[in-house]
């Protein structure tokens, strides 16, 4: 079931560095939202910080809260594993297992989960989420055929698959398609229309265009020089940010002049 996320004063830290100040937000539940930004402005950072994976490189640590559907996901005794099993990551290279079938790709969560079902069950588990991420069609015929052998596209489509397969309520996807060529990009932003049905999206992406085509909400980030943390400059409906956005800077890397 999508969630409603809601972040309030974030400051993240790599040791005593300050890679993102001050960012409160608003992610809504059944849409899209991307984070459009510069190089380097922290907006991936932000996105693994959802989910408490950027506290996996040593010494890094957040202030302030995140808050899913009242949970705030930083409160003392939170399991971080518990959370990323309600908030799932696709990452920016397909990345699927590559000694493991494509079956078991899709299985991998469940099975790290620990949640022990009869094979039939599972069976329907893994059916059900390469339907969901377009792909079944594609490899029904293969699914004891190693992963790594799928094109880059379909590789990317696995990994979403398998992500979805745990049922999480929030997907956070970081740069999808910046290793994809045009047709497989298309068919991964049909599959992100599709999903955000039941899930709350949370993209980051290089891309103007695909923001524009695919999100309900765009937040830009920005960072004011070399050594400066990244901030959020505003967040609106996308069709907004791209026709009047509220800041000059948001206008100036829209519109390709800086970034």
């Amino acid at each position: 079931m999508a969630k409603h996320i809601e972040v309030r004063d974030l400051n993240i830290y790599y040791g005593s560095f300050r890679a993102v100040r001050d960012v409160s937000m608003t992610i809504h539940p059944c849409a899209i939202t991307a984070l459009i930004g510069p190089s380097g402005c922290g907006k991936s950072t932000y996105l693994r910080a959802l989910n408490r994976m950027h506290e996996l490189v040593p010494a890094a640590r957040v202030e302030g809260e995140v808050v899913m559907d009242d949970q705030d996901l930083y409160a003392p005794g939170m399991d971080p594993v518990e959370v990323r099993k309600h908030v799932g990551m696709v990452f920016q290279r397909p990345n699927p297992f590559p000694t493991m079938s494509v079956y078991d790709n899709v299985a991998a969560g469940l099975r790290l989960n620990h949640r022990r079902m009869r094979k039939s069950e599972m069976d329907d588990i893994v059916e059900e989420s390469l339907r969901g991420a377009n792909l079944w069609e594609e490899v029904k015929d293969r699914l004891d055929k190693p992963g790594s052998g799928l094109s880059g596209g379909q590789q990317q489509r696995l990994c979403i698959a398998r992500a979805i397969a745990v049922k999480p309520d929030v997907l956070l996807m970081d740069e999808p398609c910046s290793a994809l060529d045009p047709i497989s990009t298309h068919a991964i932003e049909d599959l992100m229309a599709g999903l955000k049905e039941n899930y709350t999206i949370v993209i980051v992406t290089h891309n103007m265009q695909q923001a524009a085509r695919v999100s309900n909400y765009t937040g830009f980030f920005n960072i004011g020089g070399t050594g400066e943390p990244g901030e959020l400059v505003e967040i609106d409906e996308t069709p907004k940010i791209f026709s009047t956005p509220a800041h000059t800077s948001t206008e100036e890397y829209i519109s390709g002049r800086f970034g």
